[in-house]
């Protein structure tokens, strides 16, 4: 449920235009005279290039509806929406463009350009207005764009390491068009209060704007670019509100980003390993991009509830992160990682507590849209001890830390980036998938819905120990897309690491321990109430502030160069409703990861682990009351039985990618005997630099 556009912002630009691409001269032992400086190397604009973007937009629409036998109405839509720190919420926009240049021997530059941009959603690009009449009543109107691109010749002069440039051409642009009746009943029409219709329509306009780019290392540029797109008047019916909506639109935007040309040098290795991370000492980016389609084949299932696995499903799930850093003083970096994300997981990430995609959210979308999942700094203080070397990569500076050291981290980010991690079993990007085998299926951490929060992380590596602690905020309710703005529900979460040695070979073993403090119901009271009234027990009515804790273990152990082990278990209160993760009271899991240089592959894995859930027996009862979890809960639990899950995967390099084949086979998914097992085959395709 992980994850993670990217994120340049204007002092990060300004920063930039400071630095000299061209290398230091060489210093003579015994120079006679001064060297001349070398005369810097031009950047070569030629070429195919693409990359990202990210923005924030604002847009108006003037719309005007028309109704048989009454009079016009008319308005006008803001589509700008603050950002939100807390839903996530705002007018940003992430993207992906490419294009092609060609550079004329007078620095002149034409050029071509498409682009494809995500507003966040729900309410990212959206604008809406209230109306009334004797003939509507008291309606609402609105427009979402959900897609929007444009196909623009470019046209510049290169200026040292600059390239100015103008550009125009043609924009469309996806939006939805909703109208939900508020109060009484529209001549003509049957809608109802509460009754909300939409249509979706294709706009087609123009689109211009000026921009300036600048040269970086390692065939990356950076620009910033205002963009202005313009649409006609359009034209959508809604039938049961008797009314036909004409509208335009008017969208304007200030977007940054980075560019990669695939020229020189770089073009003779990019299909084989894809673009390489521009080299700088105070800026690092990487990118990544993951598609997986997963497939349920049919099972056993006599009955079927709000939560229940649905059999013969395919779905499929797709993003893409951007990470972008920036160093702010001694030991400090600033990350930002916007992402794109599209897709759902199978039955909507429902039926099977350790769900099968640890890339599916708790909440899909057919249409790509824009997150921020991680905005954080880390500040890293070196306290002694043997000096190792860091290589760059996601979320990673060079340099040099000592062994023993203080590392703070603040802000937003995933609790599971810190804690629980293991070498073998923890990236559903590049092994397994399993909710379940990527963390302790128990330990509950803090997160909206996408697996994300707000928080403060310190971690004390001495020696062969590390302990961990921090502080993160909760979801409003459980299992929400809202955070808690108010930092009144919390939990606390400590970790203790040992690293050692076994047969020369390294390993850990870590012990993990969580308490949240917030409104949760026990699954004791929903079942008496549901008793009394007679309806299905609903947790939601009996929560209460209160507290629900667990711990779990990590291990992890390298057997030789080509293999490594794995294991986890875990436990937490049973008696109350897992707040923000899966619905599991206890764990236990073990696997494996082999390389392929035994049968003469060696960039080739193969992964295989199981893992048995379970859950309380009031938990239990629950479930047969009709209650609802997080992710399970069939209406009946009349017979009962242990979730258990075995995964395999075979992942082998292709070019620039690496391509993965999954299967899975669960026996009592969402712990219910009287559906499946069932059988879930994927294929990931993943990329990233």
């Amino acid at each position: 449920m992980r994850g993670s556009s990217f994120l340049v912002g204007a002092p990060a630009l300004a920063a930039l235009a400071l630095c000299d691409p061209a290398a230091a001269a060489d210093i003579s032992a015994l120079p006679t005279k001064a060297a001349a400086a070398p005369k810097p190397i031009a950047f070569d604009w030629d070429g195919f290039y693409f990359g990202g973007h990210f923005g924030y937009a604002t847009g108006t629409s003037d719309w005007s509806a028309t109704q048989p036998g009454a009079a016009p109405l008319a308005g006008t839509l803001d589509l700008f929406n603050s950002y939100n720190a807390f839903n996530g919420t705002g007018s940003y926009l992430a993207g992906l463009q490419a294009g092609y240049n060609f550079t004329l021997p007078s620095n002149f530059v034409l050029g071509i350009e498409g682009d494809l941009s995500a507003p966040a959603t729900p309410t990212g690009l959206t604008g809406h207005q209230t109306f009334s009449s004797a003939a509507a009543g008291v309606a609402d109107y609105s427009d979402t764009v959900r897609e929007t691109g444009t196909v623009r010749g470019r046209f510049g002069h290169t200026w040292d390491n600059w390239l100015f440039y103008g550009t125009g051409g043609f924009a469309w642009s996806y939006d939805r068009l909703t109208r939900t009746q508020l109060g009484g009943t529209p001549i003509g029409g049957s809608a109802a209060p509460g009754d909300a219709e939409s249509q979706l329509l294709w706009r087609l306009g123009w689109a211009a704007g000026i921009g300036a780019e600048l040269s970086l290392a390692s065939n990356w540029s950076a620009k910033i670019e205002y963009l202005a797109t313009g649409f006609g008047r359009s034209s959508v019916t809604f039938p049961t509100g008797a009314q036909t909506f004409n509208s335009d639109l008017l969208l304007q935007s200030v977007r940054v980003g980075l560019n990669y040309h695939v020229n020189g040098d770089a073009a003779k290795s990019f299909l084989a390993q894809g673009p390489s991370a521009p080299e700088m000492d105070n800026f690092n980016f990487h990118a990544q991009t993951t598609f997986i389609e997963q497939y349920a084949f049919p099972f056993s299932a006599p009955y079927f509830g709000p939560n229940s696995l649905r059999s013969n499903e395919g779905r499929e799930t797709w993003d893409v992160t951007f990470y972008a850093g920036f160093r702010l003083w001694e030991g400090a970096e600033l990350w930002i990682n916007p992402e794109i994300d599209q897709g759902f997981g199978l039955s909507g990430t429902l039926g099977v507590a350790g769900f099968t995609s640890g890339e599916a959210y708790k909440l899909g979308d057919a249409y790509p849209y824009a997150r921020l999942p991680r905005m954080f700094i880390r500040q890293t203080f070196d306290l002694g001890g043997e000096t190792q070397k860091v290589d760059a990569g996601i979320n990673q500076f060079a340099g040099s830390q000592t062994s023993d050291r203080l590392v703070l981290t603040v802000g937003k980010f995933s609790v599971v980036d810190v804690f629980d991690t293991n070498k073998y079993a923890h990236d559903p990007r590049a092994d397994f998938l399993n909710w379940a085998l990527i963390d302790t299926g128990t330990f509950d951490y803090a997160a909206d819905a996408w697996g994300y929060t707000y928080g403060a992380a310190a971690e004390w590596y001495h020696g062969d120990w590390t302990l961990r602690g921090g502080l993160f905020d909760l979801s409003v309710i459980p299992n929400s897309t809202d955070l808690d703005a108010k930092f009144s529900q919390v939990q606390w979460i400590g970790e203790l690491e040992h690293r050692h040695k076994l047969w020369g070979r390294d390993g850990k073993i870590a012990v993990t321990g969580f308490l949240t403090r917030g409104r949760m119901g026990r699954f004791d009271d929903a079942i008496e109430l549901a008793l009394a009234t007679g309806g299905p027990a609903d947790i939601t009515a009996v929560r209460q502030y209160t507290s629900r804790g667990g711990v779990s273990a990590n291990f992890e152990q390298e057997i030789s160069d080509q293999l490594g082990i794995f294991a986890r278990a875990g436990w937490a209160n049973g008696n109350l409703e897992p707040y923000e993760f899966t619905d599991v009271d206890r764990t236990a899991a073990a696997g494996l990861q082999l390389k392929g240089k035994g049968w003469g592959r060696p960039d080739d894995t193969i992964g295989v682990a199981g893992v048995v859930n379970g859950i309380s027996s009031v938990h239990q009862a629950f479930f047969n009351a009709g209650g609802l979890g997080i992710l399970v809960g069939d209406g009946m639990l009349p017979h009962y039985g242990s979730e258990r899950i075995i995964e395999t995967y075979y992942s082998l390099p292709l070019y620039a990618w690496r391509v993965t084949f999954d299967y899975q086979f669960i026996d009592n998914p969402g712990y219910n005997p009287d559906r499946g097992p069932v059988s879930v085959i994927a294929a990931r395709l993943h990329s990233q630099f």
